[in-house]
């Protein structure tokens, strides 16, 4: 039977500032990337959310970001390969400690926003965020877009890698993501989001926003539980997965 990751980004309020629906979408999915103090989250948030992934039954995963809360970390900042490997260190490394506090394991690590599609594309930069990963643990997974250069880098290194799909992203030909800044970046016709996840696990093939058929390895898929009808979209995603024979799991 095939196997698929269900992720999905967590731990992103700050503050008095709640955004999500976290604990919701901790009983939809299996791994969770919990955001480290730079682009969302903050102590109480990270301690919190880490908590409760563990409480469902959830991996964990480390979602490190741009130092860029006003932006939510989604903002290209001009960094270097040595500043990119520091903020991995140090985001990881702090939310290691909550999860080592909590009596868990950390999974993996997710790059986030900017930094996740600087890296995707940016040999030098996911070569740096992969020796970070590495050099933190050998047996943490790299989660990165997939046919990326941050996969390319994890396998360089000889991390696990896991190639990551999106339910709600539309797709460029050369197997980016489509820049949220432009028109139909976001997919919301559920109908259309249920049919690419399938086709992408089941057979390896993504249509892209122009309607060319690309190839696509899928290992984990995104999902999202901050919009209106996230959640129930999210169950139905993994509802369409489940009956079509593939079995929803985390990597653990």
């Amino acid at each position: 039977m095939a196997t698929i990751d269900l992720n999905s980004d967590l731990g992103e309020s700050f503050g008095t500032y709640k955004i999500g629906n976290d604990a919701e979408i901790l009983s939809i999915v299996t791994s969770a990337n919990i955001a480290c103090g730079f682009h969302a989250g903050d102590p109480m948030v990270m301690h919190k959310t880490v908590n409760d992934a563990l409480a469902c039954g959830c991996a964990i995963g480390a979602h490190p970001g741009m130092p860029d809360l006003v932006g939510f970390g989604r903002r290209k900042l001009e960094i270097s390969p040595d500043e990119a490997y520091a903020m991995v260190i140090y985001q990881v490394g702090a939310l290691s400690a909550f999860i080592k506090a909590a009596k868990g394991k950390m999974q993996h690590v997710k790059p986030h926003g900017a930094l996740y599609n600087m890296a995707a594309k940016d040999a030098p930069l996911a070569e740096a965020i992969a020796a970070a990963v590495y050099d933190i643990d050998p047996k943490l997974i790299l989660y990165g877009l997939a046919g990326s250069e941050l996969i390319k880098a994890g396998e360089a290194k000889g991390l696990k890698t896991a190639s990551e799909v999106f339910a709600d992203r539309s797709y460029q030909k050369d197997g980016s993501l489509t820049p949220r800044k432009l028109p139909g970046a976001m997919i919301t016709d559920e109908e259309k989001s249920l049919q690419q996840v399938l086709g992408m696990v089941k057979e390896g093939m993504v249509k892209t926003l122009d309607g060319k058929i690309i190839p696509v390895k899928a290992d984990t898929i995104c999902v999202h539980g901050d919009g209106a009808k996230a959640l129930a979209f999210s169950r139905k995603i993994k509802t369409a997965l489940e009956e079509s024979g593939i079995s929803v799991s985390s990597f653990k």
